[in-house]
């Protein structure tokens, strides 16, 4: 089965319309390297934020990986666009997470395998990845987790 299949399976909406909040590009191509922005988890059908909030505030880890999950979905959909599909994707090289977290929290790297998880759901040995999960104190929108990528072409 092929990463758009395994990705659709996972439930992720590849055509989502997606959200630019500043003047940039949500996918550069430099040789055989993918730099995808920071994505944040989006409403069902794209456009909208889905889950703000502070984890060790308002939110807890579980939501947290809910939320870093969906931001995985928007890189998905940001190299699925960008590239036509997800085929010509040969592995996944480093995504780096940020958490917005109130004072104490330090769960920051159990949030961010929300993502870390499903690039490995949709390419199996090819999503496992080098990855940093930082907390802050405020993301874009509102968004509990960002979460930007670098994929090898």
């Amino acid at each position: 089965m092929g990463y758009e299949q395994q990705a659709r399976n996972a439930g992720v909406d590849l055509d989502m319309a997606l959200i630019r909040a500043g003047n940039f590009d949500t996918v550069v191509e430099v040789n055989d390297i993918l730099y995808v922005s920071g994505s944040i988890a989006l409403a069902e059908g794209g456009g909208a934020i889905a889950h703000a909030g502070r984890l060790g505030g308002d939110m807890d880890a579980a939501a947290g990986q809910i939320s870093a999950r969906g931001a995985g979905a928007a890189i998905l959909a940001s190299v699925h666009q960008h590239l036509g599909g997800l085929e010509r994707v040969k592995r996944v090289i480093r995504l780096t997470g940020y958490v917005t977290s109130a004072a104490g929290f330090n769960e920051q790297p159990k949030v961010v395998n929300g993502a870390s998880d499903l690039m490995i759901e949709v390419f199996g040995d090819a999503g496992r990845h080098a990855r940093s999960a930082i907390g802050v104190a405020e993301l874009p929108l509102g968004a509990s987790v960002e979460v930007e990528a670098i994929f090898q072409i």
